[in-house]
């Protein structure tokens, strides 16, 4: 009898080795590296953030250009799912203007020549992306790599504050795409638009001090502050009606005025304003 049990053991444990192998719990707690790891790599040129996302392949001593990628065949560079590029500002790429957005990015190796193709869907099938979502199609030169490179890998190189190059390298090869941002003119826009309301607290402040029984006299400091950076109907209003709660009348005109020809067209001094401007006049006239 205990011989027998003796041999029941072994059966036993390899049977409940051979379940916990097939359950899912089992199967879930096993982690492997991935044949072909995702990636990311992400870059600021100027004011615009670009990033992408692809999976890394590894040469693993096979041929790669004209074998495992085939030269003249749509490729999603990459393994697994097509490579994924996301952009927060408007771009060139290549020589094509792209607006700010996500999109997956597919190439067509050529022995001489690659065309590189961004694609509007970021979640295009990798192998058959619909060709009417296609935003840019540019050609690029392949050149050789200083050294072999094991693994598939983009990188961001000669990053300047208007472009840089997007790089894929793998084997012995590099592919450059370059990218081209406008720094200049957003640059541009950002400082007009900080300019532009830079009037705004000082007017608010002598709007406060007007409203609220506070100092007249520093009410006017503030809103001359106000017309110094940018002569509005707004501050030019405020400083007519601190004139004349100052008895002021003449000085309240003159503002007035100035108000009157800066807020016309304009719809809401028309609609909201022009009313309590004309009547106020009317009163300093006397």
């Amino acid at each position: 009898m205990l011989a027998s049990r003796c041999r029941l053991v072994p059966a036993v444990v390899a049977a409940v080795a051979l379940s916990a192998a097939a359950s899912p719990a089992f199967a879930q707690a096993l982690e492997l590296p991935a044949p072909s790891p995702k990636a990311r790599v992400e870059q600021r040129v100027g004011l615009t953030d670009f990033k992408l996302d692809y999976s890394s392949p590894a040469v693993k001593g096979r041929k790669i250009w004209g074998e495992l990628v085939p030269f003249d065949k749509l490729w999603r560079t990459g393994a697994n799912a097509a490579t994924r590029l996301e952009v927060s500002r408007d771009f060139t790429f290549g020589d094509k203007a792209v607006k700010a957005g996500a999109y997956s990015l597919f190439t067509i190796p050529g022995k001489a020549s690659w065309t590189v193709i961004l694609n509007s869907n970021p979640g295009a099938p990798a192998q058959s992306p619909d060709e009417k979502l296609e935003i840019a199609r540019i050609t690029v030169k392949p050149v050789a790599l200083p050294a072999p490179r094991e693994r598939l890998a983009f990188i961001f190189s000669d990053t300047t504050d208007d472009g840089a190059n997007l790089d894929l390298e793998w084997e012995k090869l590099r592919v450059r795409i370059p990218l081209k941002v406008a720094t200049k003119q957003q640059v541009a826009a950002n400082i007009e638009q900080a300019t532009g309301d830079a009037w705004r607290p000082h007017s608010s402040a002598a709007r406060y001090l007007l409203d609220n029984g506070g100092d007249l006299d520093q009410a006017l400091g503030f809103v001359d502050k106000s017309i110094a950076i940018r002569s509005t109907w707004t501050n030019q209003w405020v400083k007519a009606q601190i004139h004349g709660k100052k008895g002021q009348k003449a000085e309240a005109l003159a503002a007035a005025e100035q108000a009157q020809a800066l807020g016309k067209g304009d719809t809401v001094f028309e609609n909201n304003f022009k009313a309590d401007v004309d009547k106020a006049m009317a009163g300093w006239k006397k």
